[in-house]
Formats: structure tokens, C-alpha cells, sequence
């Protein structure tokens, strides 16, 4: 056999010749080499790679790293995630030339010097192929470049817009030469490489790729790719959290070789790379449709590298097993490959261990709330040049819900450390600014430096909730302040009152509406000043340089009806829950309670969500619930059939009559789907300036990546609630008038709405 460690430019001989000489016998099944009574034996790896758009030195430092560790563990092939060179989140930047000759530049680095010997490294990176820019997975074996891979189906919807940026390859049957540049080509001494759907044949098992969309496409290469003798499969993927979302990657992954045999390698981004997505890792192997190695989901690592041995034996076994599998490749559609004279695969070796099956490791939705947006808000502070995060902590469900992810992050960041983490340790160094020879040992300590809370009451807090606040400061460990902004309010009523001659009045004192509302939101909005204002001085206060990044707090279902001021403290620099449901965040923190040692969380979990921005009085107390009038239970439901299963008011009403029927009548049904639709189109609006958010929910309705629509509503909706009287009347059987919500209107943009607090 030959050595994979072989110098390049070493296989002299032809493929066939080298099959000739080492007596290879030929399989029924794809045509696959095998040499007799010799069992074949394959390592592989594959990683997490924390990268960076657009920070090409990040991302080759990631990369280069994988690649001898890997190749430490005795891996001959590594794959690496979907776009690592450039990050996955460029976006826009993928259209300038720039991006793309940068990443040939850094593939010529990494394949210059003898990183890639004696290992199959899969690179993703943009390539431009005549005029069209393709999505690539570049195979490289001993600084050479075998075979171009683009990518054939695009994501293209959710959070992806491949497809405004690359072309998807179609030709499937023929690979094409590609004329490699001039500078690469010189360096390399390739003039071309084959470019397009196809396969590497090495003299002892064949290997494709699959990026990332494609598994999940009706018809996936893989299938195709099985009857043609391929055995390993390498998945390179740039694929985001979303709560409960890893079983269905995961089964993918299973489901692909469960029926057909063969090793499946998947590797992700892991993090922050610049925008809303926390890419959640989770490498893993699987064989045979058993998971074999698996990787981290959630981590402040920068390189993890997971690695396993397999047997490509009990592949070409179970193959040969399954009737319907050998009838279907004796007939196969031939897929293009690209003969390789190397052998990868090692005989028996008892001192090589086998990978045994394992189990899936999952965390809870709980769990994930903590760790996603924790790692997130990490790499974000660390990437940002900030000093730490301030928070308008109110005591209450959401803020709370922020400052123990803080709370979980810093407790993460100690752990790292302790293991032995020195990129981590280098960060927390220069970010909580220790002296030399320090580093933080305590997370409530670290927090003390790198996390502010302000609970800004005023005469309508109440003492529990400011209790509340200063108790869940202490168990986090957070720098915390209490402000009064009586005074402040009180100035700009003054002020109003001069200009004006008036004042205005709560409705519990006899105000209008518009009194009541325009009250309350100048308390929230002051509250917003005042959070930037500290976040810019305070370090100054306290002999540092730099400045603190504001965070939010509203989650998801606020944001879909609306129910929040417009600049208040939901506008801030970065919201970890801004696409998390009101009912998980509740989950989150009886389960942080516990878990994460912050025991006040569960008196904050057990008391009635409320804004407190109206007077409390004996007889009053307002509650968030009743403002909005429906429960936070309702607005879950109204969000996903919105958006994941794509209702408009009329299919929502018939999806919800089905549901309620047994609660509720049709005329119940239709005022319930008419007063969240009326509410949900005139704030609309306030999505376009929502603060950017981790997103965790498949019905977020952020308005700048994933949830596109206007923004001006004509919000009486009169054709669809017309439609839906008019079902009303039918299944009740009579022509009685349906009520339609009162005060339903197109508003002006700017206006302000529906008050929420802190």
C-alpha cells in the first residue's frame, strides 16, 4: 500500500498499475478496492471551529490548528466547516473580488508549507468560476488541490440568502477543469483541478462531499453518492442554534446511513461570527446510522477537533447485506470521480481502537438558554473591544433572564480557565483588566468587573421588585446601582407644563388614554437614556478605559405584539433573549435557580409579570397580561402559526378553531385572532429598529434578517376579517353581526404604543 504520509508528487505509477500490482480485489457494491483478508481501518476528524467574518488571520490560525491536531491524533482526513476561510456570515462581502482573492491567498498559506501531508483536508471557501461565484469545498492531499467541490442546493430561506450571493452548480454529470490563478498555480504547480459533482476514488475507499443544505434536500447527494461505492462522507456546515433543533441535524445524519452504510463526518462553526447567529458546533461521526463521536454543542473554545476510528469493512458489509440496496446499484446513474494513487485505510491493528457506538448527548431547552446566548455574548465582548455589559435590571422575568445568562457566562469562562483554556484565560485577562500574574479564579468575582446592573425605580416600583434586583446583583456578583428617575420624569412633566399649559394625568387619576400612555412611556424612555449614559461614563467613574455595551430585555412574544415602547430599554446594544418565549425564559429560570446557584430566580419566576409604570394602589396593580390582553400561552400559539406555519388571519382562525373548539366558540375564536392581528400590524413598525438579538426561535419576528415584511399595515384588515365573519356566520348557523375591535386604524410610524417596563 502506499503511505498516506507520502511526499507529493510521489505516486509515480498510474491507479490502475498500483491495483495490479497489490492484487486488489474488486467489490460487487460501487466498485470499491479492496485488498484481501486485510481489514480497513480509517481515522478521521473532524472539528468546531470558532471563526470570525472577515478575519482572515482568525480564521486560517482556526484552521491551521485543526489540521495538526488532527493529523496528532493520526487523522488522514480532516473536514473543516462550510466557508471557513471567510466566516460564513460575510454576507454582502462575499460580492466584492477582495473576499474571494483573500481566501485563494490563504489557501496557497495553508498548503505551502507540509500541513496538508498524508491527510485529506476538506477548506470551504468562495470560488469564482468564470462569472459565477460558487460556494466550494476545496479537497486537499499533500499540498495539493484534487478536486473543487461547489455546492449544489443553497439555503435560501429562515436566516439564509445564499442564493444573493452564490450560484448553485447544476452540470451533475461531468466534472469540468478550472483554471487555478496564476499566483496559486505557480506556488502549487497545478495548472487545473477538476471542478464540480463528483467523488475521489483512493486505492482503498472513496470519499465525497455534502455541504451542509444538501442532506436536507428531498433528493440528497448522498443517496446517489452510496450507490456509486462512496463510503465516507464529509458534511461541511454553517448551521445555527435554534432551541430543540439539534435532534433533527442529528437524525439527519443517522437517517443518511442507516439504509445505505457509510461514514458520515459533520462539521459546523461554532459562535459568534459577527451577526445574530450562535453557530452550535456539535462535529460528530456517525457510522452505519450509529453516532460514533461527537463534538461540543455549546463551548468558548476556538478549535475543537473530534476525532474517530472506523472500520470501513462493516460498511461495505452491511451494503452487501441489503437486497434492495445491490439491485438499486447495479443500475446507478454514474457520478463523476477523480482517481487519487494513495491509500488511506491501515490494516488490522489491535493497537488501534475502534470508535463504539455512543449516546446522543442532549441538552434541555433550559440548558440551552443559558450556554447559546452565554457563549454568544462572550465572543461578542471579547470581539468588540468593550469593557463589559451593563444591564437596567428590573427585577422581573426578562431582565432577570439576562443577567443570569451573564451570571452563566462568567461561571463559563472560569471553568475554561481551570481546564486549561490559555485563549480564554488571555481574553478575561485583558477584558477584566488583572495584573500581572492574575486571572479570575471566582465568577462572581469577574462579574464584579465586567457587569453593571442599574435598577432605575421610580414612585411606581414597587419594594419587592427592588429587592428583588439588589438580591439577584449579589448572587451574580454583578456592580450594582439603584437610581431613582423621579426627578428626571418630574422635569420633563415641568417642562412639558410650561410649554403647554398642561399636564398630564394617569387614568387611575382621572387621565385619557393617550395621557396614560404618553406617561409611561416617558419613564421608559428615560430609562433608555440613563442605561447609555452609565454604559459610556461608568468605566470612566471607575478609572477604566472603554466602554460597556448595553443589553435588552424583551423577548420574543413583546416583540411580535408589540408590546414595548419604542427607544425604551428594549433598545440597547445586543438582546440574548430577544427570540426566546416568555413561557421558556419562566422554564429558564426556575431551572437557573438551581443550576446556576441563583436561588432568588425563583421567587422572580413565581411573581406576575408587570411593567410597573402605572401608580400601585390598593384596588390596582397593572400586569402585563391584562394589557395586552391576551396571555403570553396565546401570543406562543399566534406566533408560530404565523410564522412557521405561515397562517394569515383567516387560516389562523380556522387552525385555532380546531384547537379552542372545545374552550371556546367560532365568534370567541375570530375576536381573539382579530385583536392580536390588529395589534401585531400597528407595532409592527417597532421591529425595524429592533435591538439585534441571539436568535433561538423559529418565530422571531425580527424584522432586518428573518421575518421580512412591511411595516405599515392598513391594521383593520378588512377583506380577511370580512372573510372570517362570514365563516362565523356559517358555522354558527345565522347572520348575527360579528363585533369587530374597536379602534383599529393604520398609526403612524413614530407614534407611541402599548407600554411595557423595564
Amino acid at each position: 500500500m502506499s503511505n498516506p504520509n507520502s511526499k507529493p508528487g510521489s505516486g509515480s505509477r498510474t491507479v490502475s498499475a498500483l491495483r495490479t500490482s497489490l492484487n486488489f480485489r474488486w467489490s460487487s457494491v460501487g466498485g470499491k478496492a479492496e485488498e484481501s483478508l486485510i481489514m480497513r481501518l480509517l481515522k478521521v476528524a473532524t472539528c468546531n471551529l470558532n471563526q470570525w467574518a472577515m478575519d482572515f488571520d482568525c480564521n486560517v490560525k482556526n484552521i491551521k490548528e485543526s489540521i495538526d491536531e488532527a493529523k496528532r491524533a493520526g487523522a488522514v482526513i480532516r473536514l473543516g466547516p462550510e466557508l471557513e476561510i471567510t466566516g460564513y456570515g460575510c454576507e454582502d462581502h462575499f460580492l466584492e473580488l477582495d473576499t474571494v482573492m483573500h481566501a485563494w491567498e490563504c489557501l496557497k498559506d495553508i498548503l505551502s508549507g507540509p500541513l496538508t501531508d498524508g491527510i485529506l483536508c476538506s477548506i470551504g471557501m468562495p470560488v469564482i468560476k468564470d462569472s459565477e461565484r460558487y460556494n466550494c469545498q476545496v479537497l486537499c492531499f499533500n499540498r495539493k488541490i484534487i478536486m473543487i467541490r461547489p455546492k449544489m442546493w443553497l439555503a435560501n430561506d429562515g436566516n439564509y440568502r445564499e442564493l444573493r450571493w452564490f450560484t448553485a452548480w447544476k452540470l451533475k454529470d461531468k466534472l469540468v477543469d478550472f483554471q487555478l490563478p496564476r499566483d496559486i498555480s505557480e506556488a502549487l504547480s497545478q495548472t487545473s483541478v477538476p471542478f464540480g459533482y463528483g467523488y475521489i476514488q483512493f486505492l482503498d475507499t472513496t470519499v465525497a462531499a455534502e455541504v451542509c443544505e444538501e442532506l436536507f434536500t428531498p433528493i440528497p447527494p448522498h443517496a446517489e453518492l452510496a450507490l456509486n461505492g462512496v463510503e465516507v462522507f464529509m458534511n461541511a456546515s454553517g448551521s445555527h442554534h435554534q432551541l430543540r433543533k439539534l435532534d433533527v441535524r442529528l437524525r439527519a445524519f443517522i437517517d443518511a446511513t442507516h439504509t445505505r452504510g457509510g461514514v458520515y463526518m459533520y462539521s459546523n462553526h461554532q459562535g459568534c461570527d459577527g451577526g445574530r447567529l450562535y453557530y452550535d458546533g456539535c462535529a460528530c461521526v456517525v457510522m452505519n446510522g450509529e453516532l460514533v463521536a461527537q463534538g461540543s454543542q455549546f463551548s468558548l473554545k476556538d478549535v475543537e477537533v473530534v476525532v474517530a476510528s472506523v472500520d470501513l469493512d462493516a460498511v461495505a458489509s452491511l451494503r452487501g447485506s441489503i437486497s434492495s440496496f445491490q439491485e438499486q446499484a447495479s443500475y446507478k446513474t454514474t457520478v463523476p470521480s477523480v482517481a487519487s494513487p494513495y491509500s488511506l485505510c491501515q490494516p488490522f491493528n489491535l493497537k488501534i481502537s475502534l470508535s463504539s457506538p455512543l449516546e446522543i448527548n442532549y441538552h434541555c431547552a433550559e440548558e440551552e438558554i443559558a450556554y447559546g446566548p452565554g457563549c454568544w455574548l462572550w465572543d461578542y465582548l471579547r470581539r468588540s473591544g468593550a469593557s463589559g455589559f451593563l444591564l437596567p435590571l428590573s427585577g422581573g422575568a426578562d431582565s432577570s433572564s439576562v443577567a443570569a445568562i451573564v451570571g452563566c457566562m462568567c461561571q463559563l469562562v472560569v471553568k475554561d480557565i481551570a481546564k486549561g483554556d490559555e485563549q480564554v484565560k488571555a481574553d478575561a485577562i485583558r477584558i477584566g483588566r488583572y495584573a500581572d500574574g492574575e486571572f479570575p479564579t471566582d465568577s462572581r468575582e469577574f462579574a464584579k468587573r465586567v457587569f453593571y446592573t442599574v435598577f432605575m425605580g421610580s414612585e411606581n416600583s414597587s419594594e419587592a421588585t427592588r429587592t428583588r434586583a439588589k438580591v439577584l446583583a449579589d448572587e451574580i456578583g454583578s456592580w450594582h446601582l439603584n437610581v431613582s428617575i423621579d426627578g428626571i420624569v418630574s422635569a420633563l412633566l415641568s417642562l412639558f407644563q410650561t410649554v403647554t399649559g398642561k399636564r398630564p394625568r394617569y387614568k387611575l387619576d382621572g387621565g385619557s388614554n393617550v395621557e396614560n400612555l404618553g406617561l409611561q412611556n416617558i419613564q421608559a424612555r428615560i430609562r433608555m437614556v440613563l442605561a447609555f449614559m452609565f454604559a459610556s461614563l461608568l468605566p470612566w467613574v471607575h478609572g477604566k478605559s472603554g466602554f460597556y455595551l448595553v443589553l435588552g430585555s424583551s423577548n420574543v412574544d413583546e416583540g411580535l405584539r408589540g408590546y414595548l415602547t419604542k427607544y425604551d430599554c428594549s433598545s440597547a446594544d445586543l438582546n440574548p433573549i430577544g427570540s426566546i418565549s416568555k413561557q421558556d425564559l419562566r422554564a429558564f429560570l426556575r431551572w437557573a435557580a438551581t443550576h446556576l446557584g441563583f436561588s432568588s430566580l425563583a421567587d422572580i419566576e413565581a411573581a406576575p409579570p408587570t411593567a410597573e409604570l402605572e401608580p400601585i394602589r390598593s384596588n390596582y396593580s397593572q400586569l402585563d397580561e391584562v394589557d395586552m390582553g391576551m396571555t403570553y400561552e396565546e401570543l406562543s400559539v399566534y406566533g408560530r402559526l404565523r410564522k412557521i406555519f405561515r397562517c394569515g388571519p383567516v387560516s389562523m382562525f380556522k387552525n385555532l378553531c380546531y384547537r379552542w373548539g372545545s374552550k371556546l366558540t367560532p365568534s370567541e375564536v375570530a375576536e381573539k385572532v382579530k385583536h392580536f392581528f390588529k395589534y401585531y400590524s400597528m407595532n409592527r413598525h417597532k421591529m425595524v429598529v429592533l435591538t439585534p438579538s441571539y436568535h433561538a426561535e423559529s418565530y422571531s419576528p425580527d424584522d432586518n434578517r428573518y421575518d421580512l415584511r412591511q411595516f405599515l399595515y392598513n391594521s383593520r384588515w378588512p377583506y380577511q376579517f370580512r372573510k372570517m365573519d362570514n365563516l362565523v356566520k356559517e358555522l354558527n348557523g345565522d347572520s348575527i353581526a360579528i363585533k369587530e375591535p374597536s379602534g383599529m386604524g393604520v398609526v403612524a410610524a413614530g407614534s407611541g404604543k402599548p407600554n411595557v417596563g423595564l
